[in-house]
């Protein structure tokens, strides 16, 4: 059998690989970092250690490609300003650090190329939503209480630090709502980076209670998204959500859920049992997904079944 999972050239746009098939992304970064050994009980988050640690991102990131993934998702996701001026870090320094997460990626996946990996590589430059930065599960319920401007002002600054890296995609990924996602939609014009959108969902509908259908087609003629689609939710709600995606927005649909469990905002711990299989990407790939892989709890043996799934099929 022939394999759905592209092999051109290195330069080749991650737009013309979806356009031959699936591409597989990454798993988890916080998830890798924590089974490494590191502490991310921080506001910060996996982008503490940015500044701490960067070599230990850099072997994240290797890790995933070593495994099949073509994508690395940076740990850029609760990088801001705002937050990193919390923790004394000035504005001059906290876009280093911005950059350094592009960075980072972009050498594992040079490390990758020195081992001789057949699959192709691309980096994408992971932006949270605004209420990843507040660190309080706000970024599951949406609804910050400001408006699509402010919004767009909030990531805008940060989107241009990171376009100015030069990643081949911005992941605009587990947005809550539809309001936040115009605001992304916006910022991200102009910049000459093309981009993905993703939502972080419950049922039919986004974490703020908007309808599917609707908040995808914010994107549908938005000509710097090149993916649309759901991450960090239930396995369960993507299938659905993948079909959704694909007929409003005749893109190429992202697709990354967590594991199954469930997170715990409070006690900041993970609850439930795992109900991701590798076998469920081969129906999200027949709705129309094109990037798969996965979020919160999927790892690199997970990431290589993706892969194997794909390639076999």
């Amino acid at each position: 059998m022939t394999s759905d999972i592209p092999a051109p050239p290195a330069e080749t746009s991650l737009t013309t690989a979806l356009a031959a098939g699936a591409v597989v992304l990454d798993g988890g970064m916080s998830n890798q970092l924590e089974s490494a050994g590191h502490d991310l009980s921080d506001e910060l988050w996996s982008a503490r250690l940015l500044a701490e640690q960067p070599e230990a991102i850099t072997q994240a990131h290797l890790a995933y490609f070593e495994a099949g993934a073509n994508v690395a998702i940076t740990s850029s996701y609760q990088a801001t300003f705002e937050g990193f001026a919390k923790r004394g870090i000035d504005q001059d320094e906290a876009a280093r650090l911005l950059a350094l997460s592009v960075e980072l990626a972009q050498e594992a996946a040079r490390q990758a190329r020195d081992k001789d990996l057949a699959h192709p590589l691309w980096v994408a430059a992971s932006v949270g939503p605004y209420g990843a930065m507040l660190a309080d599960g706000s970024e599951y319920r949406g609804r910050y209480g400001l408006s699509i401007a402010e919004l767009e002002r909030f990531h805008r600054s940060r989107l241009e630090v990171l376009a100015a890296a030069a990643p081949d995609v911005l992941a605009l990924e587990t947005v809550p709502d539809a309001d936040e996602a115009e605001a992304l939609l916006r910022a991200v014009r102009g910049l000459g980076v093309p981009a993905w959108l993703s939502y972080s969902i419950a049922g039919d509908r986004t974490r703020a209670g908007q309808p599917l259908d609707e908040a995808f087609a914010l994107a549908a003629d938005a000509d710097e998204v090149i993916a649309v689609g759901v991450n960090c939710c239930a396995p369960e709600d993507v299938e659905a959500a993948v079909t959704t995606a694909a007929r409003v927005t005749g893109k190429p649909v992202v697709v990354y859920p967590n594991s199954g469990e469930v997170w715990d905002a409070e006690a900041r711990a993970w609850n439930g049992r795992s109900t991701f299989t590798a076998e469920q990407v081969l129906g999200w790939r027949e709705s129309g997904a094109r990037l798969i892989g996965g979020c919160c709890r999927v790892g690199p043996e997970a990431v290589a079944s993706i892969a194997r799934t794909l390639t076999s099929a």
